[in-house]
């Protein structure tokens, strides 16, 4: 992987864009560095490159191949040194996110939605941040997430291992999933609760009733338990046709962001928390992600898109980290914040 950071650190030196990242279950990570430091805006659907898009759809940016080098190499990565360590976290923050979550079950009783992600956004102090040591303990930890650093100088640095699909587009076959409900890897003998279940179904019922009027033969998979490191979530598999080619924008737009990420009814639920949720999500829970990538033979998928979870924005030596949950009728604040507090451990591993 020499090539890849080589190009990485001089990408760094000029202070120009970059993105490297590596699928879920992929031997390959890839690298797709911009030759000039334009922030370029996502204009048309017809745009190729990486895009990177804000959790308010207000703000989308892509990296385009067009003015780029693209490089892909085999990960070698055989082990990697991390350091464990114990969570720890100020009463403040723990009262202060119970005071939100209680905020949103009280919305939720009132009949006027159903869900609403809570999330909030934890510094974290940085000792000698090395972001080649972070990228390749994500890619060695976290095997099945989709894992990334992006950089431009006009955003900065963020980094993620997300576990959750929002679209894969190859020709006209499309692909998603519906994934909510956390629990950890210790309770995996542990039944899922009605409240997760409930939330889950949720977040199903919203992706295919929004897909309908765009695709033709929709199946899905029967929900099973899907491991995200030492996490457990529910997940069901969607998969269905376009009835137009033309109709990969329009899909975009009507699932992000789904109710896994903002709550449901959609509208309501992201207006709420724009309202009381006292912080700029800013780029977490947006997506990112490969846009008209069919370049060659070995790119085999047009699209292929994520939903920016387990994720962090660098800043001198702090590491912001976004961390949320999802709320309904039945929430327990407390619980809801340990689930971020565990759910943060994925970024803190690779820090």
């Amino acid at each position: 992987m020499t090539e890849l950071f080589s190009k990485l650190y001089s990408q760094l030196e000029q202070n120009l864009p970059f993105v490297i990242y590596s699928k879920p279950n992929d031997h390959v990570s890839n690298g797709l560095f911009q030759q000039n430091d334009t922030l370029h805006e996502l204009e048309s659907e017809n745009s190729s490159g990486f895009v990177f898009a804000s959790f308010y759809n207000d703000v989308n940016y892509i990296i385009p191949i067009a003015e780029s080098e693209l490089i892909s190499v085999e990960n070698t990565i055989k082990e990697v040194q991390y350091n464990e360590f114990e969570q720890s976290f100020t009463q403040e923050a723990k009262t202060d996110f119970e005071n939100l979550v209680s905020l949103f079950v009280k919305e939720i009783r009132s009949g006027s939605c159903s869900k609403i992600v809570a999330s909030r956004c934890e510094k974290f102090e940085l000792k000698d941040f090395d972001v080649e040591k972070s990228f390749k303990r994500m890619v060695y930890l976290y095997p099945t997430a989709f894992k990334y650093c992006f950089f431009h100088p006009e955003i900065g640095m963020w980094l993620g291992a997300t576990p959750e699909q929002l679209l894969k587009v190859n020709n006209n076959e499309i692909s998603t999933v519906a994934l909510a409900g956390t629990k950890t890897i210790n309770e995996l003998e542990k039944e899922w609760g009605e409240k997760e279940k409930i939330e889950q179904q949720l977040v199903t019922n919203f992706i295919s009733e929004s897909l309908e009027p765009f695709v033709d033969k929709l199946t899905l998979s029967e929900p099973y338990t899907y491991q995200a490191g030492k996490l457990l979530h529910i997940k069901t598999d969607i998969k269905a046709i376009l009835k137009d080619n033309n109709h990969k924008d329009k899909v975009v737009q009507v699932l992000h962001p789904t109710p896994a990420v903002c709550g449901f009814p959609k509208d309501y639920a992201r207006d709420f928390i724009i309202k009381n949720e006292g912080y700029a999500r800013d780029f977490y829970a947006g997506f990112l992600g490969e846009w008209n990538f069919k370049i060659n033979e070995k790119h085999t998928t047009d699209t292929d898109l994520f939903v920016n979870l387990r994720c962090c924005k660098i800043e001198d030596q702090v590491a912001k980290i976004f961390i949320g949950c999802g709320i309904t009728e039945d929430s327990n604040p407390e619980l809801e914040f340990i689930e971020t507090v565990n759910k943060s451990e994925t970024i803190k591993k690779i820090l």
